[in-house]
C-alpha cells in the first residue's frame, strides 16, 4: 500500500493507492486544512488512525524546494524530512516530490474530460511541457521527455524570480509593491497567486484610485480572514458584479498569461503549456477572453512560435494527487 500526500498553503490531501487500483482509483481519501495542523506528520497521524490500513511505502508532493529529503513548505511553517518519516511510522520508502513534479506526472494520463483547451495548436511529439499553477501560492514546472518516451517532470522555483511588467498599469504596479508595501524584491508569486498576488492586486487597483471600493465590499472583507475567495465571488456575481474585482482578476489573468509564455519560451514548450492549480477553472470565463494568448503570445520575434503551443487548462482539481500516486507506484 502507497499512502500519497498533495499538500499545499491551504489544504493537505491524504490518500492510499494500490498498484491494483493504480493512480486514479484511491482507496480511501481525506482532505485537511493545512493551517490547523502543526505539522504533517500530525496529520499523517489522524489520518492513519482513521483508515487503519497498513502502509509500506509513502509519496509527499510539497508546495517548496527540496534538498536531500528535506523541504520547508513555502506558504507554510512546517519542516519535511523523509528520514523522520520513514523512522516515526516505520515505512519502507518515503519520497518528497515538488509537488509541480506532482502536477507534472499527472499530465501524461489525463484524460479529456479533465482539460479544457483554449488553444489547439501544433503539438510536437514528445516535446518539452510547461506548468503553471496558480493557487495559494505560484506553481511553476516542466517536463521533459526520455528515449523511452515517458515524460519526467522537474521542479522549479520560477515563480520567485523578478515580476517584469508588460504595460504600464503594472509598472505602476512594480513602483506601488515597492513603494507602498515596502518589498525590495517583487517575485511573480507576490502578485499572481491567490494568497499574495489577489489581495495585493486588489489593493494596488483601489488604493490608486482605478476603481472605487463599494462599501458592501468593504463590510465583506472586513469580516472574511481571507480575502481572496470574497475578490472572486464579487467579480463574477451576476447579480451584483464588481467593477473593481473585475479589474482585479483582469490584471492577474494579463500577468499570468505573460509569465506563461515567459516558461513556454525558456522550455521550449513545444509539447504544450498547462495552467493548473485551484485557481485556473475558476476563472475560465476570463482565460478565454482573446487578452489572454494575445498577452501570453506578446513575445516579438516569437509570437508564431508560441501561437504554435497548445494551451490547456487542468479541470481535475485532484490532478497533483494522482501524479504523486502515479510517480510512487512507478
Amino acid at each position: 500500500m502507497l499512502l500519497v500526500g498533495d499538500m499545499g498553503g491551504t489544504k493537505t490531501v491524504l490518500a492510499v493507492f494500490s498498484p491494483e487500483s493504480g493512480p486514479h482509483q484511491p482507496i480511501s481519501e481525506t482532505t485537511y486544512p493545512s493551517a490547523h495542523y502543526p505539522s504533517l506528520e500530525a496529520i499523517v497521524q489522524d489520518f492513519l488512525k482513521q483508515v487503519q490500513t497498513p502502509i509500506e511505502r509513502a509519496c509527499f508532493g510539497v508546495a517548496g524546494p527540496i534538498f536531500d529529503g528535506k523541504a520547508h513548505i513555502t506558504n507554510i511553517a512546517w519542516e519535511i524530512d523523509e528520514a523522520n518519516l520513514k523512522s516515526r511510522f516505520g515505512w519502507e520508502k518515503v519520497k518528497l516530490i515538488n509537488d509541480l513534479q506532482s502536477v507534472g506526472y499527472a499530465i501524461p494520463a489525463l484524460e479529456p474530460a479533465d482539460i479544457y483547451t483554449l488553444n489547439a495548436g501544433k503539438p510536437a511529439a514528445g516535446g518539452p511541457i510547461a506548468v503553471l499553477a496558480p493557487g495559494t501560492g505560484l506553481g511553476e514546472g516542466f517536463l521533459t521527455c526520455g528515449p523511452d518516451s515517458n515524460y519526467t517532470a522537474h521542479a522549479s522555483e520560477g515563480s520567485h524570480v523578478s515580476f517584469g511588467p508588460t504595460n504600464q498599469l503594472q509598472v505602476d504596479l512594480l513602483k506601488y509593491m515597492r513603494e507602498k508595501k515596502g518589498y525590495d524584491h517583487v517575485s511573480y508569486e507576490r502578485v499572481c497567486s491567490g494568497g499574495l498576488g489577489i489581495p495585493n492586486l486588489y489593493d494596488f487597483l483601489r488604493d490608486t484610485g482605478y476603481a472605487t471600493q463599494p462599501d458592501w465590499l468593504a463590510e465583506k472583507l472586513a469580516s472574511s480572514e481571507d480575502p481572496t475567495p470574497v475578490i472572486f465571488a464579487a467579480a463574477q456575481d451576476a447579480d451584483r458584479p464588481c467593477e473593481l474585482c473585475a479589474a482585479v482578476l483582469r490584471l492577474f489573468v494579463d500577468i499570468l498569461a505573460a509569465e506563461a509564455g515567459n516558461l513556454a519560451l525558456k522550455v521550449m514548450a513545444t509539447g504544450g503549456i498547462y495552467l493548473g492549480g485551484g485557481i485556473s477553472p475558476r476563472i475560465l470565463p476570463y482565460l478565454e477572453e482573446p487578452s489572454f494568448l494575445k498577452m501570453l503570445r506578446n513575445k516579438g520575434r516569437f509570437a508564431e512560435v508560441l501561437a504554435k503551443m497548445p494551451v490547456h487548462v487542468i479541470l481535475n482539481s485532484k490532478a497533483g494527487l494522482f501524479g504523486a500516486a502515479a510517480y510512487g507506484l512507478r
